[in-house]
């Protein structure tokens, strides 16, 4: 099957299976279809579909992860300071990493808001449905709300990545400013994340920026701190765990990663 019989496949599924999109124009171009794919399935509820749905699917992620190229960590520097630090800027969803962090909400169901630019979205939508059903489990499984700077881990499926961490990092809401129990909360999602892949024997592992404010650099400067003291803390004492990319996705952060860290 090619790709866009693939994605007509898909589309058809999708827009029968709801019946508030029966209404729905399917554009008649390649390009439009998948955006609308992409669409659809950001705001699919966490919900089991047939085999077929996930063969095809999983065929069509598997395309997509090769046009996006996969970045694998043999072809990345690690800082001159600390062979077993890296830092990247790029997306997250192309790093062949034994496991990446994806910052969540309390829900951890991902981001519901069609074709949203965040790395949630991202993780969700290349990852494919049976991300969100695993997290949605997770959470009935518990039976509450994600804490702020716990994790939970879940496989990756069609991402480079073989394991997805979801941790929720603090929100900073009064004017910017990083208060101390914030900066506890950051240290503990890194240290959450860092130690669930030890648990699970992973040896590397890509940290995102958890909290950040265009701003003000106070906030990027001090978090950036937190996520290098914390990472070089843990690995002191980590059996597993020997390479941590921190991910970045603005220049002026990448420069504020290699001042600290070179």
């Amino acid at each position: 099957m090619i790709k866009k019989e693939m994605v007509t496949y898909l589309l058809d599924y999708l827009i029968k299976e709801n019946p508030q999109f029966r209404s729905i124009v399917v554009p008649s171009d390649l390009a439009g279809q998948e955006t609308l794919l992409r669409a659809l399935l950001n705001v699919r509820p966490p919900m089991a579909v047939s085999s077929s749905f996930l063969t095809i699917q999983n065929d069509y992620l598997q395309l997509k992860k090769a046009e996006r190229v996969v970045v694998f960590l043999n072809h990345l520097q690690p800082t001159s300071a600390d062979k077993r630090l890296y830092i990247w800027k790029g997306d997250i969803t192309r790093l062949k990493a034994d496991a990446i962090v994806n910052a969540t909400n309390h829900r951890m169901l991902g981001c519901f808001q069609p074709l949203h630019d965040c790395a949630d979205n991202a993780i969700h939508t290349y990852a494919g449905v049976q991300l969100r059903l695993d997290c949605y489990k997770l959470m009935q499984e518990q039976g509450h709300d994600e804490p702020t700077g716990m994790a939970k881990i879940t496989p990756a499926y069609n991402l480079p990545a073989k394991f997805v961490l979801h941790t929720v990092s603090p929100t900073i809401t009064i004017n910017g400013y990083l208060t101390p129990a914030d900066a506890a909360l950051l240290a503990k999602s890194y240290l959450s994340c860092l130690s669930l892949a030890e648990k699970n024997q992973l040896t590397s592992v890509a940290l995102p920026a958890l909290v950040t404010d265009n701003s003000t650099h106070f906030i990027n400067q001090n978090a950036a701190k937190i996520a290098i003291q914390t990472t070089k803390d843990f690995l002191e004492h980590s059996h597993f765990v020997n390479k941590v990319i921190f991910n970045v996705d603005e220049d002026e952060a990448l420069t504020l990663y290699q001042q600290l860290l070179n």
